[in-house]
């Protein structure tokens, strides 16, 4: 980043303001409501429980930007951003918008974090907190979907017989696994209000009958033994050294003879302010977790190697997410 006036950090530090209204929207809403066609103000207000003026305001900014077009004073979606921002559209961010409200909740606290050491427990969105919950899971198939295929076809190391998706989810990288090897079959190892939503991709994606729904938490129970190949996508992050530690131990507890395991995440730089996604990621990390955070290479290959795994190396390098790190069970 390179700054040159003031003003160019003030118009920085004014960003918040669109996020803001487009997430308002899609927490409540109003993008739903207005896929069947037009509506004005009042009507809007009443398709989605809210105060009128304050629907026309959130209405208007969101026309001012170009999110909606108003004509005669009622209100449409734009013909080629409605696959978007409508949730039935297989092509919808909106779980991602709403997740990103909730991360703007939390960075909008990030003085006080800073300040006390601790993160805060902060209320739901309108939604309430269950919906907050589903919608960070749709969110992680949202940014994972067009890149797992491609991804995992890069990394494959080869021949597996069954692969653990450790924090499966609603199953985009189980499904990316297995299209990859055919013939293998899968465990998907998530939390039990998960199981549901991977229970209805994997069928809708043909592949229920290739893969085991496995529920638990991964920060404390035991994973099922059988597979040859473990998949950590996403998770380190989330956690603690320790807490990756004590992961590591039970992923190669469960494990094969020789079994390998992959971890997705970003990987950062010794000096930890490259890549710079990264040292932003640590900042949501802060503010969104007991006691996550960025880990370097050497961090990750250590932390490896103390739970029983060799080989520790780099094999995807990314500016962001998507950096893969590969080790294999001694």
């Amino acid at each position: 980043m390179r700054w040159k006036s003031g003003e160019d950090i003030l118009e920085a530090v004014r960003g918040f303001q669109l996020p803001c209204v487009i997430i308002a929207a899609a927490d409540l809403d109003f993008f739903n409501a207005l896929s069947n066609g037009p509506l004005a103000a009042d009507a809007l207000a009443a398709r989605t429980s809210c105060d009128v003026r304050g629907a026309t305001v959130l209405a208007d900014a969101l026309a001012a930007a170009g999110i909606l077009v108003k004509n005669n004073d009622a209100y449409s979606l734009p013909p080629d951003l409605r696959q978007y921002l409508v949730d039935e559209s297989p092509r919808s961010v909106a779980a991602m918008i709403r997740h990103q409200g909730t991360c703007l909740r939390r960075w909008a606290r990030a003085e006080w974090v800073v300040q006390g050491g601790e993160r805060e427990d902060l209320p739901p969105s309108v939604r309430g907190r269950s919906a907050d919950y589903a919608a960070f899971i749709e969110a992680m198939n949202v940014v994972s979907g067009a890149v797992a295929g491609p991804l995992v076809n890069e990394i494959n190391p080869g021949d597996f017989r069954c692969v653990l998706d450790v924090g499966g989810a609603s199953g985009t990288w189980t499904i990316a696994w297995l299209k990859c090897n055919p013939s293998a079959r899968a465990i998907l190892f998530d939390l039990p209000e998960v199981m549901e939503q991977a229970r209805c991709r994997l069928r809708e994606e043909g592949f229920a009958d290739r893969v085991t729904l496995a529920a638990g938490d991964f920060e404390r129970d035991a994973f099922p033994k059988g597979a040859d190949l473990a998949w950590i996508s996403a998770i380190i992050h989330q956690n603690s050294r320790e807490q990756n530690v004590a992961l590591y131990r039970r992923v190669a507890e469960s494990l094969e003879p020789g079994g390998r395991v992959l971890i997705r995440d970003i990987v950062m730089e010794e000096s930890r302010i490259a890549p710079p996604p990264g040292a932003f990621f640590a900042v949501n990390m802060l503010v969104g977790t007991p006691r996550g955070g960025t880990y370097t290479l050497s961090e990750i290959r250590e932390d490896l190697e103390a739970a029983g795994f060799g080989d520790v190396r780099l094999v995807r390098r990314d500016e962001g997410m998507h950096s893969v790190v590969a080790a294999q069970k001694r």
